[in-house]
């Protein structure tokens, strides 16, 4: 069943979180206003929020530490913030849409986040995580 997959799992919460990230993102721009290099990595970071709690339990069913994950993911999350924030800025500064730069930020980081979730940030420990931690 492609539900079991590990890989359908991920784009299916890649989407949705690209859907908010891309929804914040044209609100806070279109409707507040607000600059691209602000409201870009506002959107992003709010995205991977969602993001880090349905990939972890959802997708790939951790059982490492959360801190552990959480502290990898934050690392993660600073290159991917500054990634996205140069190519949605630069697509802009080109005159060319900042959801297209959107876009292609996305496709990119998508890639180089599936492989590093599974094998790095989400990677399933031998043993059972101790409650609590």
């Amino acid at each position: 069943m492609l539900a079991d997959s590990s890989v359908v799992r991920f784009l299916m919460v890649g989407g949705l979180s690209f859907a908010l990230d891309l929804g914040i993102l044209a609100i806070l721009h279109e409707i507040f206003g607000v600059d691209l290099w602000i409201a870009t990595p506002i959107a992003f970071v709010t995205s991977l929020v969602f993001n880090f709690l349905l990939q972890r339990l959802f997708t790939f069913r951790a059982t490492n530490h959360r801190a552990v994950s959480a502290a990898k993911y934050l690392l993660l999350v600073v290159f991917n913030i500054v990634v996205s924030d140069l190519i949605v800025t630069g697509f802009d500064a080109q005159g060319w849409s900042y959801v297209a730069g959107k876009v292609t930020a996305t496709v990119l980081t998508t890639v180089w986040n599936y492989l590093l979730y599974r094998h790095w940030i989400f990677k399933r420990s031998e043993l059972p995580e101790k409650a609590g931690s």
